[in-house]
Formats: C-alpha cells, sequence, structure tokens
C-alpha cells in the first residue's frame, strides 16, 4: 500500500448520469479517490470507464450528478477548467502533433516567449529537461514525435500534463499498444508519480496490471458501478467475474488437428521500412490450413513490414507471397482480398475503419458492390443494416446501433466490427494482427474462439502478436522473428516463455517444425 491519504478525497463523482440519445453510458455512478492513490477503472469496452473519465475532464457534460474536487464542488465545462483543477489526461490514442518535436508538443499552448512575444525555443528545451529529470521521465526534447516509439510518445502525454500543473492524472487505457517492457516502466512511472503525492485513475480492462500497479479498483458494467475493492484482497479471477458478470476461462480450449494443405507461403521475403531500410530481410514461411502458426516478437523487428507488404499495403523488394499457390506478390489490397485472403489490421482506427462511415457501412466495406449489398450499383440499405444487426448481436458489439458513426464506438468496439466483418467473409487464409489489442477479458475470450473457430474450419490462420501468452495459448506452431527474420519455429505444446523469450532476443535457434 503506497502513501494515500485517506483523509483527502481529490476526487467525488457522485450520482453520474450520461445520457446519449435514449442510451445510457454512465448510469448513476459513484466515484471517489483519495491523495496519492492508484484508482483503476474496470470494465468490458463501452461500460462506461472513458465517458466518466471524459466527463471529469470537461470533454462531456453529466446529465445529472456533481463533482467535488478536494471537497469543493465544481462544473467543469471544458477541458481548460479542468487542466486549472489540476485534472490532466493521457488518452487512449495520443493528441500529439508529430512533425513536432517533443519539446514543442509538451509546452505547446503555454509556450515561453521571449522579446516580442517570439517562442523562446531554449527556454522549451530547458522546462523540459527540468520536468523530465524531477519526473524519471527521460525524453530528448529536440527528437521528433513521429521518430520515437509508442512508449516514448506517452511519456511525452504525461509530461505534457505534468507541464501544465497537473495533480491528478487520468490515464486512459495506458498499456495498449505498450511492450512488456514499456509496461513495466509505465508501472514504476506511476509509482514514482504517487510518492510526490500525485493521484492516478487508469481505466484498462487488464487484470495483470491492475493488481501490479493499482491501489483500489472500481468495476463498472454496462454503465453501472458494480463495486469498488481493495485490489491486495482480490484475484485477478474475481474481477474478471465482477466485470463480465460471468464466470471467464482463461484457458483457450482447442481440441488436436492434423494440419492440411499448404494455403499461404512466403518464400525469401525482403521488404523496406518508411526510412527506406531493410526491415524484412530474406523472411520465410508455411501457414497450412487448419492451423494457427503464432508469430512471435518484441515490437519493430519487421511485423507491420510483414503484415502490410502480405496486405498490398506496402511494397515487396524481393521474394514471392503465394495464397492457394497463387502468386499475389505486389497485388493491390483488392486482389488480395479476391485471392481468399483476409487482415484484422494492427492499427484498427487507420487501416481497419472509416470513422466517419456508419458501422453498417464498415460491416460491408470489402462487399459494397455485391449482392444483397448493392443491386444496379446502388446501395441496398435495408440489406446492409439488416446484415450488420446479425454482426453486432453476434459479436456482441455495443452499442446494438447499426446507424452511429464508428469513431462514436470505444476501441474495443471498433475492434470487434473489424473482425465480425473480415471472419464472416469466409477466408481460406487470414492474417490476424495484435487482434486482441484494446480488449477486455470477454471480448478477448471471444475473439480467441472466433480464431480457434476459423481454424477447426480449416482455414489457415496467421496470428502476430505482442503478447506472449496469447501466442503461446492460441497457436498451434509459433514462429519467433528478431531483425525481420524468422530465427525459429517450436510446436507450441513444446514452448514456454524462457526459451522463447530468449529466441526474440535473438540469442536462440529452433529447428522448424
Amino acid at each position: 500500500m503506497r502513501n494515500i491519504d485517506f483523509d483527502c478525497k481529490v476526487i467525488e463523482m457522485k450520482d453520474i448520469v450520461k445520457k446519449f440519445g435514449d442510451f445510457t453510458a454512465n448510469d448513476d455512478i459513484n466515484l471517489t479517490v483519495h491523495k496519492g492513490e492508484v484508482h483503476a477503472l474496470l470494465g468490458e469496452n463501452g461500460a462506461g470507464k472513458s465517458t466518466l473519465m471524459n466527463i471529469l475532464y470537461g470533454l462531456y457534460q453529466p446529465t445529472s450528478g456533481e463533482i467535488l474536487i478536494k471537497g469543493e464542488k465544481v462544473d467543469i465545462t471544458d477541458p481548460n477548467i479542468a487542466i486549472k483543477k489540476g485534472i490532466g489526461m493521457v488518452h487512449q490514442h495520443f493528441m500529439l502533433v508529430e512533425p513536432f518535436t517533443v519539446a514543442e508538443n509538451i509546452v505547446l499552448g503555454m509556450e515561453p516567449t521571449a522579446t516580442l512575444g517570439k517562442i523562446n525555443i531554449k527556454k522549451a528545451i530547458q522546462d523540459v529537461e527540468e520536468i523530465s529529470n524531477r519526473y524519471g521521465l527521460y525524453v530528448n526534447p529536440k527528437d521528433k514525435i513521429y521518430d520515437i516509439t509508442v512508449g516514448m510518445q506517452q511519456r511525452v502525454e504525461i509530461l505534457k500534463a505534468l507541464y501544465r500543473g497537473a495533480e491528478i492524472l487520468i490515464l486512459d487505457e495506458p498499456t495498449a499498444v505498450l511492450t512488456p517492457q514499456e509496461i513495466k516502466e509505465l508501472i514504476t512511472i506511476m509509482r514514482n508519480l504517487t510518492q510526490e503525492g500525485k493521484t492516478i485513475i487508469i481505466i484498462t480492462h487488464k487484470l495483470k496490471e491492475i493488481k501490479e500497479a493499482a491501489d483500489y479498483c472500481t468495476i463498472i458494467r454496462r454503465g453501472k458501478r458494480i463495486d469498488t475493492v481493495e485490489v491486495s484482497n482480490t484475484s485477478e479471477t474475481e474481477l474478471a467475474d465482477k466485470m463480465v458478470g460471468r464466470e471467464v476461462s482463461f484457458k483457450v480450449d482447442k481440441e488436436d488437428k492434423e494440419r492440411g494443405r499448404l494455403a499461404l507461403r512466403i518464400d525469401n521475403l525482403v521488404v523496406k521500412d518508411n526510412r527506406n531500410v531493410e526491415a524484412v530481410k530474406g523472411l520465410s514461411l508455411e501457414v497450412f490450413t487448419g492451423e494457427i502458426l503464432g508469430v512471435a516478437g518484441v515490437d519493430g523487428n519487421g511485423q507491420t513490414e510483414l503484415i502490410e507488404a502480405l496486405t498490398g499495403l506496402r511494397r515487396v523488394e524481393r521474394g514471392k507471397v503465394e495464397v492457394n499457390g497463387i502468386d499475389v506478390t505486389n497485388n493491390t489490397p483488392r486482389q488480395i482480398i479476391d485471392n481468399k485472403m483476409a487482415s484484422i489490421p494492427e492499427d484498427r482506427q487507420k487501416r481497419g475503419l472509416v470513422l466517419e462511415y456508419t458501422v453498417a457501412e464498415n460491416m460491408i466495406l470489402e462487399n459494397y458492390a455485391r449482392e444483397p449489398f448493392a443491386r444496379k450499383g446502388i446501395l441496398n440499405k435495408t440489406a446492409i443494416n439488416k446484415f450488420a444487426r446479425e454482426l453486432i448481436k453476434k459479436f456482441d458489439v455495443r452499442p446494438e446501433d447499426e446507424t452511429i458513426k464508428a469513431k462514436a464506438l470505444s476501441g474495443g468496439n471498433q475492434q470487434k466490427v473489424i473482425i465480425a466483418r473480415e471472419v464472416t467473409n469466409d477466408p481460406d487464409v487470414l492474417i490476424a494482427a495484435q487482434p486482441t489489442r484494446g480488449l477486455d477479458v470477454g471480448a478477448i475470450e471471444f475473439v480467441h474462439k472466433s480464431l480457434v473457430e476459423q481454424r477447426d474450419k480449416n482455414k489457415a490462420v496467421l496470428l502476430v502478436s505482442l503478447e506472449l501468452d496469447e501466442v503461446m495459448n492460441v497457436s498451434d506452431r509459433i514462429a519467433v522473428i528478431y531483425e525481420g527474420q524468422i530465427v525459429g519455429i517450436v510446436d507450441a505444446k513444446d514452448a514456454d516463455e524462457n526459451t522463447l523469450g530468449l529466441m526474440m532476443a535473438g540469442g536462440g535457434n529452433k529447428d522448424e517444425k
């Protein structure tokens, strides 16, 4: 237990209700957080966690209820008021200007000035170095945002909030896109900040990280507060049961299955990254029907470039990609889809959805010109909406409304829309890149079952994931990628974390199976 000041209630949210039309996102929620505390908000995708924190940060206004900061009733009508009250928020999808430097992003809107109102860049860099050193959050003030890792970008967002005087930090799904090492670093950062007297609220669905990082946890289900528990006195299983409202299985059940014919063949593939440097270096891999081949590796070892090359989004410099014996190397994404290969992209917002389109429109993005969705070049809205409603029900997308825009869904529900679309296209080869990123345990359980279902239907599944547990639990065979090459392939039954970890660090080599 950290040094929590139970006499100081820094946040009290009382009887908060938030409605969007007929949909109730927050239903009479109460939340109390004390100074120096790490408080987790746990809930399924679409449960109302982010909505509640967006109210605290002034992005939404509550339909009813009240907010007290250190005992004082406040009316937070916009984020500027929240910032003045010492509240900072780091959003799941970062709000950074990519061509700007780290320092320029941190001081943006509060730039130190010199004579005639000119921005004093030298002072800005000094300020950033000082606050970086004070909180143990190392960054290079002169780096451009597009040149730094996602974990480093998150540090910039945290420093941006601290630079504005934040005493209360809201972190929305802070580990969704971080590597295991970056997650450990973030937990250390949170501990250091609470030692400085800061208060942290983390919105998450990752039970392991709640156990490691949080003091208290409030569980929200379908817009209602279910319970608030002391984390040290509960288990991951109990948290999962409260979150989903039923018993959740952490084990992936699948029967032994003999693999079939060769479906995807990658031969000596060479692909360059955005810097024109080879990221995939002569990579070869075969995926057969009736199997899930998992690709394990530390982020940045060529996984993104590999996926983009396979799906027609990045040029192949050398080598060949075959689907069912047909050469699809450097084909367009449409040609690849027509050759029975589907993909769940790792970045749902940039690659998976048109955010301004409705859920129904996103469901038929790849089939909009085919019957029954179109007749004589005219979209059949009745058929499209009927199809979307069926998928929404089957894949538990929330809210159950096919007419809302995709951008209005939570990150996890956006992912469900993509998975529903790709799986129902009946591909022979399914590429699943980070398919459970941002999903809660209930949704993860569903996605894993969906992947196993495809395998059991004699489809070939290529799973690329940074979650080693996921790769080990779901895969039949595991290929380890390191510096753009496959350094070994092992049977999942024979795999263990230590062996795979050694291979992922470039320190081992296994014979292909």
